[in-house]
């Protein structure tokens, strides 16, 4: 999860009013950052994991395990203890999208007390991991319930349906955030305004409830063809024949994963293991396919990217393609959340052969202050699109 920062949240009407200015200012900002660090050398090479973990209750009498809608309550005990502990803390617990979630990562990088001792052994990166995984655990075992339990689950495979959390909630489609026939809004985490406002701001952008389509999976008892009817029209226009429909970003982005971030010693390096890491993901991510079932359905897939990519696509018809430009400058072809489209280092880019829409003003501003060509294409790629949040 980013940063989140306190403050109220504009609404997408008034954000509007101030995307181009925060658009300019952020490429300001961002030469400005380049120029004072293109040079830096740092010592150690720092990296860190997220883990987002599931709250899940065991109803061992009715055979069922529902989502347990108490991450706030233990973040509220896990922020007083991190204030008293201060820099010597172990583990950082903070907010997910989901009420049921919550994210852990180590209190320092690793790395960090390399720098601090003048060493730079790989094995001390890497000798501390297990250690503050299993002390994450042990942490957050204390504040659990009865009967609860903290999993490492890439997606609820009931989410959406019903008597899937505990305390019971209900879909509240014309109230919600979401306008959503399946979650309602006490399923997102109100620890922060910005997962609210997040999930009302899809909405509002594209002018109707996010479409997410994954295809069912065809056995010899699943009905054929496979059709879905609901009470709301909207909802009946959007779902597909043969597909498992989804109405809210809520779906992609509670699922659930391991991240890893990386703080490489200079620019360069972190150009290279950008670009080295882009073939590799795909091996991965049929490596860690663990999401085969959504609202209670097994799909035809088996990994959470489509539905991620999907939730956060708040393109408007005009950027899709689907109408000609007239509100928007650009057609995008993909969603927020979706594949690289270039390489950074300059020596790889001969691979950057696939046409990309991208702010030219923007990108000639960057190459004017000296930004490398790749770097440039690609924060001009990123700065078509408007800002999500802003406080």
């Amino acid at each position: 999860m980013g940063l989140l920062c306190d403050g109220e949240k504009l609404s997408f009407q008034e954000s509007q009013k101030h995307a181009e200015h925060i658009r300019r200012q952020g490429i300001k900002q961002f030469i400005n950052i380049y120029n004072l660090n293109k040079d830096r050398i740092d010592r150690c090479f720092k990296w860190g994991d997220e883990i987002e973990y599931v709250i899940v209750r065991f109803d061992h009498n009715n055979q069922k395990v529902r989502l347990s809608l108490r991450s706030k309550q233990i973040l509220d005990v896990m922020d007083v203890r991190e204030e008293k502990e201060g820099a010597n803390r172990r583990v950082l617990w903070r907010p997910e999208y989901g009420e049921f979630q919550i994210e852990a990562t180590p209190g320092q990088p690793y790395g960090y007390n390399n720098e601090l001792n003048g060493e730079n052994s790989m094995n001390n990166l890497f000798n501390n991991v297990e250690n503050n995984m299993r002390e994450r655990r042990l942490d957050i075992k204390a504040l659990l319930y009865e009967h609860e339990a903290l999993l490492c689950l890439t997606h609820h495979p009931r989410i959406g349906c019903e008597d899937t959390t505990v305390p019971f909630t209900k879909a509240d489609p014309l109230n919600s955030a979401s306008k959503s026939i399946f979650i309602s809004d006490a399923h997102i985490c109100d620890a922060n305004q910005r997962f609210l406002v997040l999930e009302r701001y899809s909405v509002e952008r594209i002018g109707h409830k996010v479409i997410i389509n994954i295809p069912v999976f065809k056995d010899t008892k699943t009905a054929d063809p496979f059709i879905e009817t609901f009470n709301d029209k909207e909802s009946n226009r959007a779902a597909k024949v043969d597909y498992i429909y989804m109405d809210a970003a809520f779906f992609g982005r509670t699922c659930s994963c391991l991240q890893v971030t990386m703080q490489a010693t200079d620019m360069y390096e972190a150009f290279t293991l950008y670009d080295q890491l882009a073939p590799l993901t795909p091996i991965m991510m049929a490596l860690g396919a663990a999401t085969p079932i959504f609202r209670g359905y097994l799909t035809d897939r088996d990994g959470r990217w489509d539905v991620i990519d999907w939730s956060n696509d708040d393109r408007t018809a005009e950027e899709r393609g689907e109408k000609p430009l007239k509100h928007n400058k650009f057609r995008i072809h993909k969603s927020r959340y979706s594949p690289i489209n270039t390489y950074l280092c300059e020596s790889n880019a001969a691979y950057n052969d696939s046409p990309i829409v991208y702010n030219k003003e923007y990108y000639n501003e960057m190459i004017s202050a000296g930004v490398p060509s790749p770097l440039a294409q690609h924060m001009a790629y990123l700065f078509i699109r408007d800002p999500c949040v802003i406080s």
